[in-house]
This record gives C-alpha cells, structure tokens and sequence, in this order.
C-alpha cells in the first residue's frame, strides 16, 4: 500500500497527467498480480492448520508446490501487461496518459516473477505464525521504492528523468529485492522445521488441486473487487484527467486506511487456521468475533478523522487545486464506504482461515459486478433518468455494492464460525 502512495504522490506532483498514467498503469497491474498471486495465498491457512494439527513437517511440500504455481503464473501475467495498449484505445482513454500507462506496466512487468514468488513464501511465513520477518522487509522495500522513485521520476543523483515510467523501474526493483531477502528469511530455523529445502519435488497435480481449490476463490475474489476499480477507473477517465486524478487519489486514500483491517484479517485468519487444525473451534469462533469488533471501531474513527482532515490528507498527493478540490469532496462518500470496506475485509480473511473461499468469492462476483459496476455506470454517466453524478456516482455505487458484500460476508461467517460439520469439511 505504501509503495502505490509513493507512485501516486510522486507522479501527481511531476504532472497530472503522469499520475493519471501512473493511476491507468496501477489499474492493469495490481488486479492481475492480485488475480495470479491469489491463486497461491491459500498456502497460508494450509500451513496454519498444519501447525495447529502438530503437523508443521509437511507444509515444506506445499509451499514447493506453491513455488511452481506461482512461477507458472508469471507467464500469462507478463502476457497481460505488456500487451493491454488495444484495451487503452478501446476506451477511448487520452492518448498521453495511455502511453505514460503503457511505459509505466512495460517496466513494471519486469518484476512479477519475483513480485509472484515473493507472495508465497510471504504467505507461507505468516501462515507459520511468523509476520516480522516480512513486516521488516516490508519496510526496507518501502524506503528502497520511495528513494528509487525519487530518482528516476525526477531524475535525481544524474538518472533519467522518467516521470511516470520511473515507478514502473522502481517497482520491478523492488519485487526483486523482497524475493531475495525472503529467500534468506526461508532459511531460518523455523522455516527448514517444513522441511522445504530438504529435497526437489516434481509437480504434483494433487496437492496443487488442493492449494487451488483453496486459492483460487482467494485470487477471483481479489480480482473481482481490483477489476472492478479498474473497470471505474477506464470510465471515470473517459470524464477527463481531473476526475480520473481525484478519483486515483481517493482510491489511495481508501486502500492506505484498509490495510489495517486486511491486516488483521490475515492475522485473524491465522489464529483461526491454527485453533481448527488443533480441533478448537470455539477458540476459533472469538478470534473471528474479536477481530471484527475492531474493524468496526477501527473503521468508524477513521471515518471521522477523513472528514475533518480531508483537505491536508488530499494535498499530500496533489498540489492541482482542480483535483484536490474534487477529491476532497469524495472524502465524503469515503468515509461511508470505509465502514463496510473494513468490515468486510476482516471477515473474509478470518474465513480464509476456515478455507471458507468459495462462499465470500461468489458475494463478491454479485455486489460487485452484478450490483455495483451496474449502478455505477448509470449514476456516472446519467442513464436511464438518473442523476448525472459523474465520479460522485461511481463512488456512491461501490458503497452500495460493498455493503451488500459485507452484509453477506456477516453472516457467512457468523454461521461458519458455529457449524462444527462445516468446519471439518472445509479443512480436509
């Protein structure tokens, strides 16, 4: 999340039109890497219950597994970035934002590889119960990108000066980076406990059906929510640059504060792994209760400081009065939506760690494309005798959209979380 502030900070102050590059670039990238990585985040909870069951020996074998998928599915990620420029020109997008957008993915798709491999053994690490180790590389990454987009979007210490295309540089720089200094994390005590550098394994179709029937769910369900930012953000740029710029900033904006929630809904969904794996189901139900009471009070508190604060917040990534005036006022809408966005966040990873994945993807395929995409475009645009809100109406339609989402995500898992046959079934 910090590194996608910085692309779009840094961007916004080189020039509007750069940021709106930058913001069409970031709308192709992160779905897809999301999409792909998706598939493979489900070794985390697979290894949770492995612990929690006494049984951490045998996670090595999926997370090599893992490794293989995720190498696989660097192919058709580098397919979709490097050649998404015929999806700019269907759109009808402005010409200069779409080719600083096409530079900007070119470069960037030089990292996923990396970016792909570096998600699983993240995951496998959490999932292990140890998160430090990634929070510090974490960190590191984050310095490491804020300083190398310093110098190649402005072309600091006698680099060129790329502007937009610069953060792509940067971010592929950066995936490298975190695989390598994972690699070294995976050499740790706890890590060689899996027994994952003890021997090569061929691919194995049954246990990567297991860690898909898992993660694919995860990865649609991720995808669905990023395609449909992207999907808004193609027509929110047929408005023009300024609606595009403002609606970029409130999207950052929303996806700085929600990674709290996501957070600890990873977190959540680790205890909850680790408790089913030993058998602990209602120790498992209160992490689920606990972990969503403070999302609630999270999300309500940010809520009020969004709004009282929303001028300062906006000018942080803009100094364009025309953009920061627009995105202040979609502060707003924001902090409506910031509710139910946390909310249900937290939720779905606590289900993740019941490997309850299929349930929250098909809530997510309807509130958001059957719903939400809907509604967006006739408010956005004025269809069908509704108000012409233009990017007030996208936004006012996803609000609407993810309440439903967390509404259903509530009571899937509040009924989870106390069927104890269910439970059982979703962990073999």
């Amino acid at each position: 999340m910090g590194m996608g502030f910085m692309d779009t900070a840094m961007a916004g102050h080189y020039a509007s039109v750069h940021l709106a590059g930058v913001a069409l670039g970031s709308n192709v990238l992160w779905p897809t890497f999301l999409l792909l990585s998706g598939f493979t985040m489900s070794v985390t909870p697979i290894a949770a219950q492995l612990v929690g069951g006494g049984r951490t020996g045998e996670a090595g074998a999926t997370v090599r597994q893992g490794l293989l998928l995720a190498a696989a599915a660097s192919v058709p990620a580098l397919l979709i970035v490097f050649y998404v420029d015929p999806v700019f020109r269907w759109f009808g997008i402005d010409p200069a934002a779409a080719h600083i957008a096409s530079r900007y993915l070119h470069a960037a798709g030089f990292g996923l590889p990396a970016g792909l491999c570096y998600i699983l053994l993240r995951g496998a690490s959490e999932g292990l119960g140890h998160t430090v180790g990634p929070m510090l590389i974490a960190a590191l990454a984050l310095v490491l990108n804020a300083l190398l987009n310093y110098t190649l979007v402005y072309g600091a210490f006698g680099a060129p000066e790329l502007g937009g295309e610069g953060c792509g540089w940067a971010t592929a720089i950066v995936m490298w980076f975190e695989l390598g200094a994972i690699v070294l994390l995976a050499r740790r005590p706890y890590f060689r406990a899996t027994g994952l550098w003890a021997r090569f394994d061929a691919p194995s179709w049954r246990q990567m059906r297991h860690i898909l029937k898992v993660g694919v769910p995860i990865g649609l369900s991720s995808f669905v929510g990023m395609a449909l930012f992207t999907s808004i953000g193609f027509m929110v740029a047929s408005l023009g640059v300024n609606p595009l710029a403002a609606h970029t900033i409130a999207g950052h904006i929303n996806w700085a504060t929600f990674v709290i929630p996501m957070s600890l809904g990873t977190a959540a969904g680790i205890r909850i792994g680790f408790y089913v794996g030993g058998g602990n189901y209602a120790a498992a139900a209160k992490v689920a209760r606990t972990a969503f009471l403070i999302s609630l009070g999270y999300a309500v508190a940010v809520s009020v400081l969004l709004v009282l604060l929303r001028e300062h917040v906006v000018a942080i990534y803009s100094n364009d009065q025309a953009v920061t005036g627009l995105a202040a006022t979609l502060i707003f809408v924001i902090a409506f939506y910031q509710v139910f966005d946390d909310t249900q966040g937290t939720m779905a990873g606590a289900l993740r760690g019941y490997k309850d994945t299929r349930a929250p993807m098909i809530y997510s395929l309807l509130g958001y494309w059957a719903l939400a995409l809907p509604l967006g475009w006739m408010l956005g645009f004025g269809l069908w005798g509704l108000p012409n809100l233009g990017v007030f109406g996208f936004w006012v339609a996803l609000s609407v959209g993810l309440a439903a989402v967390a509404v259903a995500m509530g009571v899937r898992l509040y009924r989870t979380s106390r069927n104890p046959e269910r439970i059982a079934r979703l962990s073999r």
